[in-house]
């Protein structure tokens, strides 16, 4: 583990290869890439597209692109890339293959761990949220061993991150699953065997309803850590709070009110619209203290490339912004064991998000430059 002021941890998204998958739902030679370039502005000063810059529009089968990140990633105080990975049941995976060859090749030489995404996928991304394309299952105790067989080989591996010597293993969706008691306490079983001191489960947690504690319930008991699923965290909250009360707001979404809404041209459609000053301002503002609840720390966000009107825009985000948004968080887990001083970062190169720390045409490495800044000695 390095000496600097935070472990920052970065979701790593695998999607920038054609599979036939996504050949099929979408199109020969669909990737991540393909929202992010077709991406309009849909109001005054909306900045799309977002286009890369060092990188250019990289697919990772290569593992000289791969390198690439994990130079950038080094240089700036990043400690570990935490890939998403698909297990959909029955050993069902999808995208699997840049991690894979990064397990199998032993490059790149930088740490890394793995976080399911266990959630079915849909047409939600084009507007039709009822078309199941893949859907998540949880067949028994037998696919749960399968499971850990596989993520086993990464376990293992000396790059592999690890907390009081523990591998890190983070659940995007711990609420989908049948009993995240019974997950976790199988995979600790099979950990054991396996001779390892533990496994340290991160439950992201997306419990935004009213009356609900997102922090602590039966559900998330068994983690031994928590963290918030941005952007979620403010919209579920403080974003929805305000959404009719923001008058400034709703005259640049064109938001009428329901019965209007329902009536307008399509012309008239805004995506939802959230000045990032204000997240900032907010962010934290209700986590718990103590080594159990790990800050994630969100570098922006507009998902119109994916969503179109229905997507989220974050207005007005700054490398500055993004320093202020860190260098909470980084505080937040100073007083904390070295081992527990965790910060995620969501995300490294969610690019169709607008959730990225990857150089782009714009800021440069400003924001790689903002991490290195705050985390380093």
């Amino acid at each position: 583990m390095s000496s600097l002021a935070a472990r920052i941890i970065a979701f790593y998204l695998p999607q920038f290869h054609p599979i036939p998958e996504n050949n099929l739902w979408w199109g020969p030679g669909f990737t991540e890439w393909t929202n992010v370039a077709k991406a309009k502005p849909l109001f005054r000063g909306h900045r799309q597209p977002r286009l890369p810059a060092d990188l250019g529009f990289y697919d990772l089968r290569v593992p000289e692109t791969r390198e690439h990140q994990a130079e950038l990633a080094r240089a700036a105080g990043v400690e570990a890339f935490c890939y998403w990975h698909y297990w959909f049941g029955n050993g069902r995976r999808i995208i699997e293959r840049p991690f894979e060859e990064v397990r199998d090749s032993g490059k790149p030489d930088f740490p890394f761990c793995l976080a399911w995404a266990n959630q079915s996928w849909t047409g939600i991304w084009h507007g039709n949220p009822k078309s199941l394309l893949m859907e998540q299952t949880y067949p028994g105790r037998a696919d749960e061993e399968a499971h850990f067989r596989w993520a086993q080989k990464a376990f293992e591996d000396p790059r592999y991150l690890k907390v009081d010597g523990k591998p890190m293993f983070v659940i995007f969706a711990p609420h989908d699953l049948p009993s995240s008691s019974a997950f976790i306490d199988h995979w600790r079983e099979l950990a054991a065997q396996a001779g390892y001191p533990g496994l340290y489960f991160v439950a992201i947690s997306n419990r935004y309803k009213h009356g609900v504690d997102p922090w602590q319930s039966d559900l998330l008991a068994p983690f031994d850590a928590v963290t918030p699923l941005a952007p979620q965290d403010y919209l579920e909250t403080k974003g929805r709070a305000t959404r009719d009360t923001n008058w400034n707001r709703r005259w640049k979404e064109l938001n009428f009110g329901e019965r209007f809404n329902r009536r307008k041209p399509k012309s008239w459609l805004r995506p939802t619209r959230i000045e990032y000053r204000d997240v900032v301002a907010h962010a934290m503002a209700d986590m718990p203290q103590g080594e159990r609840f790990l800050p994630c720390v969100l570098p922006g966000w507009d998902n119109t490339p994916r969503s179109a009107h229905r997507g989220v825009v974050y207005e007005g985000e700054t490398p500055e912004l993004f320093r202020q948004y860190l260098q909470k968080a980084v505080d937040r887990v100073a007083g904390n064991t070295p081992e527990h001083r965790i910060v995620f970062l969501k995300a490294w190169n969610e690019w169709a998000e607008g959730n990225y720390v990857e150089p782009d045409s714009v800021h440069g490495h400003a924001y790689l430059d903002v991490i290195r800044s705050v985390v380093g000695n």
